[in-house]
């Protein structure tokens, strides 16, 4: 089993301080009333892939030798530079949650009394939790020395961050409207913007 590995061990201990944030976050959240509510068939389709790459992928490789034949050498400063993006990947992703607070949700959803949050993470970035989720499947990759499980996590991500963020802000901007659209011009998608955004007349703003 390759959880014995010393690179294994920290990527199990970052998954487990991981998903024990997102479990406490959604214990929180049990009785919040939503307003709105935005859940098909493409969107639990990804959601189920994202879960294939983040917990079923590592805990094959983890536990099992069916992956074995894919594994590769990892050097010590691949691992070393895993570790630090796994722990700035958390910090980030629990303060998203904190800041967030009742307006996350893990579809898409319009909150009681939804509100745009603009403070901490969220001044110069609109969407931290995503770019914390894409540094920590980036660690996973680095940690695990491993073909399939290694850049499992980014690969099933990317799919639905492609195809949730524009629905995401689409549905913010017709419950939020100029506010949010001002949030925007503001902001960067994954990476911070430290100058406004000039609209235009034809189009929403550009993305990050």
């Amino acid at each position: 089993m390759n959880i014995t590995e010393p690179w294994s061990i920290v990527f199990a201990v970052g998954f487990v301080l991981y998903a024990g944030t997102r479990h406490h976050f959604e214990q929180k959240l049990k009785g919040v009333e939503s307003v709105e509510r935005n859940l098909d068939g493409i969107e639990v389709t990804l959601l189920a892939l994202v879960l294939s790459g983040n917990i079923l992928a590592p805990v094959v490789y983890l536990f099992s030798p069916w992956f074995d034949r894919f594994d590769h050498p990892l050097p010590h400063l691949v691992g070393a530079s895993g570790a630090v993006v796994m722990a700035g990947s958390l910090w980030l992703f629990f303060r998203s949650h904190l800041e967030l607070d009742r307006q996350w949700s893990v579809t898409l959803e319009i909150r009681k009394d939804h509100r745009i949050v603009r403070e901490g993470v969220y001044r110069r970035v609109r969407h931290p939790m995503y770019a914390a989720v894409f540094g920590i499947g980036i660690a996973q990759a680095l940690l695990l020395s491993n073909w399939v499980a290694g850049p499992a996590a980014l690969i099933s991500f990317a799919p639905l961050y492609l195809v949730r963020v524009p629905r995401e802000e689409a549905l913010m901007v017709a419950h939020f409207g100029d506010d949010y659209r001002d949030y925007m011009l503001e902001t960067g998608r994954l990476f911070p913007r430290f100058t406004k955004r000039r609209p235009t007349p034809s189009s929403p703003p550009p993305p990050a």
